[in-house]
């Protein structure tokens, strides 16, 4: 195949598992789904956006700068679709040192409040790069984590 045949091929292989996905499997009662989408605003997002009833979503970023650009464009695109954005939420905001309590910007200053002021959208969470999380989802204990962050986020969205 050529290398725009196979690309083609590939969207439609992503495109109809995301369908399958959504209408093939018995999800019984549900209150809220998240699907966790690569970043960007590729193919599978706008099969999912297209193919899912979708009542909103959450833009999850990262403090690198260059992420702030990935980001507006997942926003704009989902405005274009007329999908709701509910507000944002950035990952890896900081380690905390177990030794003497500072925060350190490992992945650099984060740029959220900027970055939520000029899209006009709320921030939702900043969440560290937290090693006992980690662990325990490597051990498939996530429930027993000492620390959910996405509580407070939980109960924003539920409004």
């Amino acid at each position: 195949l050529s290398s725009a045949a196979s690309d083609v091929y590939k969207r439609q292989v992503i495109g109809g598992a995301v369908k399958q996905f959504w209408t093939d499997v018995c999800w019984g009662e549900v209150d809220y789904m998240f699907v966790d989408l690569p970043p960007g605003t590729g193919d599978v997002m706008l099969t999912v956006f297209q193919s899912l009833p979708i009542d909103g979503v959450v833009i999850v970023t990262s403090p690198q700068s260059l992420v702030s650009m990935i980001v507006s464009k997942a926003v704009h695109m989902a405005e274009m679709m007329s999908i709701p954005v509910l507000g944002l939420i950035e990952n890896y905001s900081w380690y905390q040192c177990p030794d003497c309590g500072a925060r350190h910007a490992i992945f650099g200053e984060s740029r959220l409040e900027e970055v939520a002021r000029e899209l006009g959208l709320p921030i939702l969470a900043r969440l560290p790069i937290d090693p006992a999380l980690a662990a325990a989802c490597d051990a498939a204990k996530v429930e027993g984590a000492e620390r959910n962050y996405l509580e407070e986020v939980a109960a924003q969205l539920d409004r």
